[in-house]
């Protein structure tokens, strides 16, 4: 008897569920911090300043519903953008999968429990400031590397 391998290792991005597919967000707030371009090479420069509505305390969007009427940058991924996922973090499971990568063991569906994102440090919990705290003429100042 063969046991059916997850959702996310045989259905293609385009084919998931809106459950499915929210489901894959770990959690981790790196797509919620502010970045830079590069104007020349186009690469994208993550800040430690998080989104207003993210929980600096807990993880998540303190207003996940209301989101994209509330912050003005915020982006709601889907389908339509996998060509532009390069923007995503490198852990990003989105991106992970877009690319037929797996997801690591301390994705939330691997590790079975919501809080092994925090546990193994890849969230900005403890890591980030509060968007505002900071002058956005400072942003460039607030650059950081951990996250690729």
């Amino acid at each position: 008897m063969s046991l059916e391998s997850p959702f996310w290792e045989r259905l293609p991005l385009e084919e998931m569920s809106e459950t499915q597919w929210e489901s894959l967000c770990d959690g981790c707030g790196r797509c919620c911090l502010q970045k830079l371009e590069d104007e020349e090479s186009g690469e994208v420069l993550y800040t430690d300043i998080a989104c207003q509505l993210y929980d600096l305390k807990q993880g998540g969007c303190k207003n996940y519903q209301q989101r994209l009427g509330t912050v003005d940058s915020c982006i709601k991924l889907t389908v339509a953008l996998i060509p532009q996922f390069h923007w995503l973090p490198q852990t990003c499971a989105y991106r992970l999968l877009c690319e037929g990568l797996p997801l690591p063991s301390w994705h939330p569906l691997i590790s079975g429990s919501r809080n092994s994102v925090h546990a193994a440090h890849y969230s900005i919990v403890g890591r980030a400031v509060p968007e505002f705290s900071v002058k956005e003429d400072d942003w460039e100042e607030r650059v950081i590397t951990w996250v690729k």
